[in-house]
């Protein structure tokens, strides 16, 4: 038996603003509110479905130091310009962590500065 991940978990300042972006960016619907302003996302087909679901949960101020996590995004049905196109329109920015430009992906950064790369389009035959 293994385990599965269940869930990830962004401490933010604007948990709205986070939820908005990247159900926007995911295709993910909000799953759940809570009263301290936190917000849970996922697929459509809800808590324990086909993808983890993300938790934004309320944070005054950012945690010290550099994230060690980040998501990998791959496009599912566009090509990486078409996509890379449509973050930027939503709020998406280009991150410099010191890429060489010869590289395949893209370094973004979320409404609040969490970076994330676009790699190039893998689409999987199902």
């Amino acid at each position: 038996m293994a385990c599965r991940i269940g869930e990830l978990v962004f401490g933010c300042r604007e948990p709205e603003v986070l939820a908005r972006f990247w159900c926007e960016v995911l295709d993910f619907v909000v799953l759940d509110r809570e009263s301290d302003g936190s917000i849970e996302i996922g697929a459509r087909d809800g808590f324990g479905g086909s993808q983890p679901t993300i938790f934004f949960s309320v944070r005054d101020e950012p945690e010290p130091g550099k994230s060690r996590l980040h998501l990998d995004l791959n496009a599912t049905d566009r090509d990486q310009d078409a996509e890379l196109e449509r973050l930027l329109g939503i709020g998406a920015r280009f991150a410099d962590i010191g890429q060489t430009g010869e590289e395949s992906w893209h370094v973004l950064s979320d409404p609040e500065g969490n970076e994330f790369c676009l790699l190039k389009t893998r689409i999987n035959p199902i």
